[in-house]
């Protein structure tokens, strides 16, 4: 018998029929043996409904206000479930945070996980049953509601996972797995069966949308092996641990869209220690910290924010993408990828790296071209794609 985490985004839980084919999924792990723990996201379009009734009242929201009606979305998903289950036989308890006690710290709409405590859980698992929890939120040292930002619920699975040291945390959503790239965009893209924890910080870091990033991070830390399944298909998925052993060299193509490049009238050093102040992630163009004009590109998402702190000094320039392989020594590879993207007509402005990726700032019109090219040339051309999921770390 082992101990599941079982997470479930917001589309696998996005209607009723859904929330009782998930009822379906878990009970086959219980009928299996298996004690389970299921963490649930808000139904599909939820939290973007209560943020747009908030909006309503406030462009710019209270954070801890935002927080406490964010968190409500989660209530009405386990409760759900709990009820499906129930209906069927099975004996299922319903948790917030605060019943669980996941303890964050008071960053609120991005909280950091401390803590979760174990005992409410444990002991409905002793009494046999399966223990459906809010993802997304947590509670600071004064009580307050937090939530982790952007698919938070997979962070609030891995905690669970590593404090109840599960034999697997594993995580739900609508596509089979980790791919080679996003195979909506390429559809030569392929499964990968496993990947290294290094591999997937990069793939999750660099735009791959399949787990959040603080998730990978936090499992990679507290060695929670993770599983990437599909809610409404059967099949083996893709496992993310440390035992993966081979000599390929590249595993895939991450792609960051809607990213906006912006001159600010500040030093680097002066504009990094603000943005750090304000929450803000850039990747920063500039190398000389004595310039007065600083050059970064940052995500349309953040660029409201980025205006609040910066509007008087800043100057948009136009969109771009980051387009981003992932492997092993990736930088022996940069000039025969500017060269096949320059002979495509596809411009690179510039690019960063390290040993296991390399990013390249390309014009977002570009996009497309850019990654069906670059996939089809270094990664289904470059190396047998069946092998790919066998990666080593050096």
């Amino acid at each position: 018998m082992a101990l599941l985490v079982q997470k479930f985004g917001g589309t696998s839980v996005g209607s009723i029929e859904r929330i009782e084919a998930v009822a379906e999924r878990v009970i086959k792990a219980r009928q299996c043996g298996h004690q389970v723990v299921v963490v649930l996201s808000a139904m599909a379009g939820e939290t973007n409904r209560l943020l747009g009734l908030a909006k309503q009242i406030d462009a710019i929201p209270t954070p801890r206000e935002l927080d406490v009606l964010l968190a409500a979305g989660e209530q009405v998903s386990i409760a759900l479930l709990a009820m499906a289950l129930n209906k069927r036989g099975y004996s299922a308890t319903s948790l917030t945070a605060d019943q669980v006690v996941i303890h964050t710290d008071s960053n609120f709409n991005n909280a950091i996980i401390h803590e979760v405590e174990t005992q409410n859980m444990t002991t409905l698992l002793g009494q046999g049953n399966i223990v459906v929890v809010a993802g997304f939120q947590g509670r600071d040292i004064d009580g307050n509601v937090t939530t982790l930002g952007r698919g938070g619920s997979d962070t609030t699975a891995v905690a669970i996972a590593s404090a109840l040291n599960a034999d697997e945390c594993q995580i739900f959503t609508d596509v089979d797995g980790v791919y080679s790239t996003d195979p909506r965009i390429v559809p030569s893209a392929a499964r990968l069966d496993v990947i290294h924890f290094d591999y997937m910080t990069c793939m999750a870091r660099l735009g791959a949308k399949v787990l959040q990033l603080q998730s990978v991070e936090y499992a990679c830390q507290h060695r929670v092996p993770l599983r990437v399944l599909s809610s409404f298909e059967e099949g083996q998925g893709t496992l993310v641990n440390f035992d993966v052993m081979s000599n390929q060299n590249i595993i895939g193509v991450a792609l960051q869209r809607q990213q906006v490049l912006v001159n600010i009238a500040l030093p680097a050093t002066v504009l990094n220690e603000q943005l750090g102040l304000y929450g803000l992630t850039a990747w920063n163009l500039s190398t000389n910290s004595s310039d007065d004009i600083s050059q970064i590109v940052i995500s349309n998402d953040d660029l409201a924010r980025l205006r609040l702190v910066f509007d008087s000094k800043m100057r948009h320039i136009g969109m771009v993408s980051i387009l981003s392989l992932i492997g092993k020594d990736i930088q022996q590879h940069l000039a025969s990828v500017q060269m096949a993207l320059q002979e495509a007509g596809i411009t690179v402005h510039t690019y960063q790296g390290d040993k296991k990726c390399l990013s390249l700032l390309i014009n977002e019109d570009d996009h497309l071209a850019a990654v069906d090219l670059v996939h089809e040339k270094f990664v289904v051309d470059g190396q047998c794609l069946g092998n790919l999921s066998h990666l080593a770390v050096s």
